[in-house]
C-alpha cells in the first residue's frame, strides 16, 4: 500500500486527507511540523508529500514552507512533494514547482484534482523504482565486466552496448575467427580490441588492416608480404600483415572488398596457416588469430557471387552485431561527455538536441560533433546552436514518442515537465499533448 505524509499545522487537514485517500487505499501518516515530517520521512517508507507552506499563528509569508521543502529536496531528492497554499504564497508555490515540487493547490483544495495529482505520483514513482532496479542491475552487470575484463576504456552506458562487449568478451578466449559486423562508426575496432585484449593471445601483436583503403594487389601484398618484382614498384620484398601479427591477432577491417583472389589465400590461411607471399612459391607458416569486420551485407554478396560462401562460413563462425549509435540512445551522452573537452559541459537543451539527433554517422559523427562544438564555441557550457546538427523534426519525433519512453522521462525528471520536456526534446506544450493522446494523467 502507498503511503502520503501529510505535513500540516492544522490536524483537520490531515483527517480530512486520510479520509479522501482511504477510499483509494492510500495509508496516510501525517505530522504537524516540519521537524516532525522530516523525522518520519527518515524512519518510514513515504511515496509521496504533502505539505503546507506555513506553520506558525498569523505567519502567511510562505517561508517556513520554502524552507521545509529545500530541506526535503536536499535530503530526500526523488521524493514528490506537493505544496498547499493560500493565494498569499501562489508566487513562492510557483518557484518551488520550477525547483522541483511536483504541484501545488490552493486550499480549500479540489478533491479530484488532488486525488489524480497523488495517483499519477504514485504510478510514477512505481515506474521510477523500475528504472532505479533495471539501472542498478545495469550497473552491476557492467562492474562485474569491468573488474572481470580489460575493456579497453570503452565507454558505454547502454544495455545493447553491454550485451556486444559481454559476447566479445566471453568468444574472446576461443580460438576461432569472429566477425563483427555493423555500420561505419559504430566501434567495431574498439570491440576487436577487446576481443584481443582478453584473448589467449594478448600479449602478441594486434595488427589491423583496412581492406577498403588500398587496391587489389597492394592490399595482397599487404597481407601476404611480396617479393621484388611481385608487381609495378615493388623494388623491395616486404613482410606481409600476416607476418607481422604472427602470435597475435590481425583485424582486417572492411573485408568485402577483398579481392576474389585475396578471399581464396585468407581462406587457405585460416585453414593452414600457410600462406605465400606475392612472386613467391615458398610457403610460410603462421599463427594469427583473426578478427574481421564489415559493414556490407555479405549475404547479398554471395548471391551475387562477390563474395566466397566458404571463406564466409569459416570467418563468421562467431558473429558479433555492433548496433548503430541510434539503437543505443542511453551511451549518447556519456560519450559526448568522454569526447567533450574538460573545460567545456553541455546545457540540458544540448543534450536533449544530442538524444534527438538520428546520428546516421554513428559515434565517430558524435565525436566529430563535440570536438568541433568544443574548438568553436566562445563559452563554457554548449547550447544547441553549438552542436550544429540538423533539427529534427517535431512532428515525427513527438509521434515515435511510446507511453513507457515518456514516463521514464518524466521519472527521471521526478515529474518535472519542464526537464521531461528537455530531455526528450520538446517544448512543454508538445509533451503536455503527447501525454494526453497516451492518455498518461497530467499532474
Amino acid at each position: 500500500m502507498a503511503t502520503a505524509l501529510v505535513i500540516d499545522d492544522n490536524p483537520a487537514v490531515a483527517t480530512a486527507l486520510e479520509v479522501l485517500f482511504s477510499l483509494r487505499d492510500i495509508r496516510t501518516v501525517s505530522a504537524e511540523s516540519p521537524a516532525a515530517g522530516l523525522e518520519i520521512l527518515a524512519r518510514e517508507a513515504i511515496d509521496v508529500v504533502i505539505q503546507d507552506m506555513n506553520f506558525r499563528a498569523d505567519t502567511t509569508s510562505g517561508e517556513e514552507g520554502v524552507a521545509l521543502f529545500k530541506s526535503i529536496r536536499s535530503r530526500f531528492p526523488e521524493m514528490p512533494v506537493i505544496l498547499l497554499t493560500a493565494w498569499t504564497q501562489l508566487e513562492s508555490a510557483v518557484e518551488l514547482v520550477k525547483a522541483g515540487a511536483a504541484d501545488y493547490l490552493a486550499k480549500p483544495w479540489d478533491d479530484t484534482k488532488l486525488l489524480t495529482t497523488v495517483k499519477n505520483l504514485l504510478e510514477l514513482s512505481v515506474t521510477k523504482r523500475e528504472l532505479a532496479r533495471r539501472r542498478a542491475d545495469e550497473n552491476r552487470r557492467r562492474t562485474e565486466l569491468e573488474l572481470r575484463y580489460d575493456l579497453r576504456d570503452v565507454v558505454f552506458a547502454d544495455p545493447a552496448m553491454e550485451r556486444v562487449i559481454a559476447l566479445a568478451c566471453q568468444v574472446a578466449r576461443a580460438d576461432v575467427p569472429v566477425l563483427i559486423t555493423g555500420p561505419n562508426g559504430a566501434g567495431k575496432e574498439k570491440v576487436a580490441e577487446i576481443v584481443q585484449a582478453n584473448s589467449a593471445v594478448r600479449t602478441g601483436p594486434f595488427v589491423t588492416l583496412n581492406c577498403g583503403a588500398l587496391p587489389s594487389e597492394l592490399l595482397e601484398a599487404e597481407l601476404f608480404g611480396a617479393e621484388v618484382g611481385a608487381y609495378t614498384g615493388a623494388n623491395r620484398a616486404r613482410e606481409g600483415k600476416f607476418d607481422s601479427a604472427d602470435g597475435g591477432t590481425l583485424f582486417l577491417d572492411e573485408i568485402g572488398n577483398l579481392s576474389p583472389n585475396g578471399q581464396m589465400k585468407l581462406l587457405r590461411v585460416l585453414e593452414t596457416g600457410r600462406f605465400e607471399r606475392l612472386g613467391s612459391n615458398k610457403e610460410r607458416q603462421v599463427k594469427v588469430r583473426v578478427i574481421s569486420a564489415t559493414n556490407a551485407d555479405l549475404d547479398a554478396m554471395i548471391r551475387a557471387g562477390t563474395f566466397r560462401e566458404d571463406l564466409f562460413y569459416r570467418l563468421n563462425t562467431i558473429e558479433v552485431r555492433v548496433p548503430p549509435l541510434a539503437e543505443r540512445a542511453d551511451d549518447i551522452l556519456p560519450l559526448a561527455r568522454h569526447f567533450l573537452a574538460a573545460d567545456k559541459k553541455l546545457s540540458a537543451p544540448a543534450c536533449a538536441a544530442l538524444r534527438a539527433h538520428t546520428w546516421p554517422g554513428n559515434v565517430r559523427e558524435l565525436k566529430n560533433t563535440l570536438q568541433r562544438a568544443a574548438l568553436l564555441a566562445t563559452h563554457t557550457e554548449l547550447t544547441p546552436a553549438d552542436l550544429g546538427l540538423a533539427a529534427a523534426a517535431p512532428a515525427s519525433s513527438t509521434e515515435e514518442l511510446d507511453r513507457p519512453t515518456v514516463e521514464a522521462a518524466l521519472a527521471r525528471a521526478g515529474g518535472v515537465i519542464a526537464q521531461a520536456a528537455a530531455e526528450l526534446g520538446l517544448s512543454r506544450q508538445a509533451l503536455y499533448r503527447r501525454m494526453e493522446k497516451l492518455n498518461i494523467p497530467r499532474e
